[in-house]
């Protein structure tokens, strides 16, 4: 599975990486976690609102924090 959080530096975007770093640890879900700050590179995504989660190429959540819990969530509902 990979993983990109998409943002521009901000305190949010870094709070969502953390949170998912914690959320990949807490499963048994393999996954290369990254964090993306390239404006060029984010705007390939059609993202509006950072920070942005996408998981294997698929934008899932988009302008807001998730907390580890529903990061989990996601990544399970992801991988079925």
């Amino acid at each position: 599975m990979n993983i990109k959080i998409l943002g521009g530096g901000c305190a949010s975007c870094k709070k969502l990486y953390e949170n998912t770093k914690k959320a990949v640890a807490e499963t048994e879900i393999k996954a290369d976690v990254e964090y993306i700050t390239d404006m060029q590179k984010i705007m390939e995504y059609g993202v509006m609102k950072m920070p942005a989660l996408v998981v294997n190429e698929q934008v899932v959540a988009m302008g807001k924090v998730l907390k580890p819990a529903e990061i989990v969530k996601l990544l399970e509902k992801v991988g079925d």
